[in-house]
């Protein structure tokens, strides 16, 4: 039978019962604090390195395909001082919605075609990385989604992130062409570099 020890810092029911594991030995380790069940089913050993967003950790596990975005990757980003009151993740429209009850979930289904442009990674924790979309994608989606995030939100990320050193507003602008929303991004743009 196989121990703590032999799991990596973060596992499923199913990686634990193909190790071997019990589902009563593995439920003990739970209720005595040696795991951690971040979701439904999505385990991390106690003694693993602090997790940054232990919340992304089980959304990565629960839904592989799955992308961080909007507002929660703006908040990764410094792009905003909103706290989502879910993760908000991403998945690609026509396949399976999602449904989790813990944590609490926002799930947005983007096209397939463009479903991986602007793709990044994010170290959630210590060599564990979950997908998130990047900076220039995150303020193309808030602008391109203003009415169902606010359109608030969305011009302060295109201000944070245009007022960067390093910034790209070439990239936004291809970002914001090819989700087929260039027209309102430009205009932003325009009216943030006029002001």
């Amino acid at each position: 039978m196989a121990g703590l020890q032999d799991l990596p810092n973060i596992f499923t029911t199913g990686q634990a019962l193909r190790a071997g594991v019990h589902p009563r030995i593995l439920y003990a380790w739970r209720n005595d604090g040696d795991v951690v069940e971040l979701s439904r089913g999505v385990f991390r050993l106690a003694d693993a390195p602090l997790a940054s967003y232990p919340d992304f950790l089980a959304m990565a596990f629960r839904v592989p395909l799955a992308v961080v975005c909007l507002t929660a990757a703006a908040q990764v980003h410094d792009l905003t001082d909103e706290i989502p009151p879910a993760v908000q993740i991403a998945v690609p429209r026509g396949g399976p919605r999602p449904r989790i009850a813990y944590p609490p979930v926002e799930v947005f289904q983007f096209n397939a075609l463009t479903f991986a442009l602007g793709i990044s990674s994010l170290e959630a924790a210590l060599g564990e990385p979950i997908r998130i979309y990047g900076p220039e994608r995150t303020v193309v989606d808030l602008l391109r989604l203003r009415a169902r995030v606010g359109q608030p939100t969305g011009f302060i990320a295109l201000r944070r992130y245009l007022s960067r050193r390093g910034a790209r507003p070439g990239e936004v602008l291809e970002l914001a062409r090819a989700l087929d929303c260039l027209g309102p991004v430009r205009t932003a743009i325009d009216v943030l570099e006029a002001s």
